[in-house]
């Protein structure tokens, strides 16, 4: 009897695994069914190895990370474009109140400032569709924001000469400007929202702009002399991208090193499929970044 009921709970655990594997290759196969929604051709800048790969020899389960970026409020402010300037999350300039709204978020509880407090922190982030914009009049606007950051630096070290202060500062511009120019992530979360086929028309080039799903965090202040709301891209979901098998070899020699900057040039074909979800069509090493 005993034999049994551990024969069939050894039977039982093995259908589950069975079916639970079946419809995940399902998943897969349906999102790469048909056309994809969008191609895109990314290189080094915009991915890097996924976190738990650094420093690891084995690549059983290769994987990337999408390098998105926003151009958020503050960095609007010319006094805030500082060599920490690329980076994940934060709450862009385009993500305001009218938004929020748009997006499903509750903002009526502003006003209560009690209640508001503990209504918007216990908040949880929220699903939402996200496009990104690749190498296009987001990444344009960064690279004028730091070039700007640069000349205004460049012109005050001329007009303090002899100064280490301003040397340094000028110096470390025209780091960052050379950083954002060849190396910094040219990939943007620009837009969200909550129907994929409103959003593919706004955005109807497939090579330049992917529709992703991720989550918005939503934060609030409750400032004199009027409360404050915004609302933090958080994540992209998935945010590993896995290496298959055909493609490791462009990848081998380099996912042991200890920092995802080493990992020399490369370009990669990714593709979004009918479920948002990516996948690495091909990748090939590149003689330049």
């Amino acid at each position: 009897m005993i034999d049994w009921s551990r024969r069939r709970t050894l039977i039982v655990g093995a259908a589950v695994i069975l079916l639970t594997n079946a419809v995940a290759l399902l998943g897969v196969a349906y999102n790469r069914s048909g056309e994809p929604d969008s191609v895109l051709q990314l290189t080094q800048r915009e991915l890097h190895p996924a976190y738990h790969g650094w420093g690891v020899h084995d690549n059983s389960g290769m994987a990337l990370r999408l390098d998105w970026r926003l151009i958020t409020t503050e960095q609007l402010d010319i006094n805030n474009v500082t060599s920490e300037y690329s980076g994940y999350g934060g709450a862009p300039s385009w993500l305001d109140k009218a938004k929020l709204r748009e997006l499903g978020f509750d903002l009526s509880r502003l006003e209560d400032t009690e209640r508001g407090h503990r209504f918007y922190a216990g908040q949880l982030p929220q699903p939402a569709l996200l496009v990104l914009e690749y190498d296009g009049a987001a990444y344009q606007r960064s690279l004028q924001l730091v070039r700007g950051h640069a000349e205004r630096e460049e012109a005050l070290r001329a007009g303090n000469p002899g100064s280490k202060e301003f040397e340094q500062r000028a110096r470390r511009a025209q780091e960052l400007l050379q950083r954002e120019e060849q190396s910094n992530s040219r990939l943007f979360v620009i837009d969200a929202g909550r129907d994929a086929t409103a959003l593919r028309a706004k955005y109807a080039d497939r090579s330049r702009y992917a529709i992703v799903r991720g989550r918005l965090r939503l934060y609030a202040a409750f400032d004199k002399p009027e409360p404050k709301v915004s609302a933090h891209v958080s994540e992209l979901e998935p945010n590993e991208i896995n290496i298959p098998k055909a493609q490791r070899s462009t990848f081998q020699e380099k996912m042991g090193i200890s920092t995802p900057y080493s990992m020399g040039s490369f370009e990669v074909t990714l593709a979004i499929g009918k479920r948002l979800e990516p996948w690495i069509v091909k990748a090939s090493r590149a003689a330049s970044p």
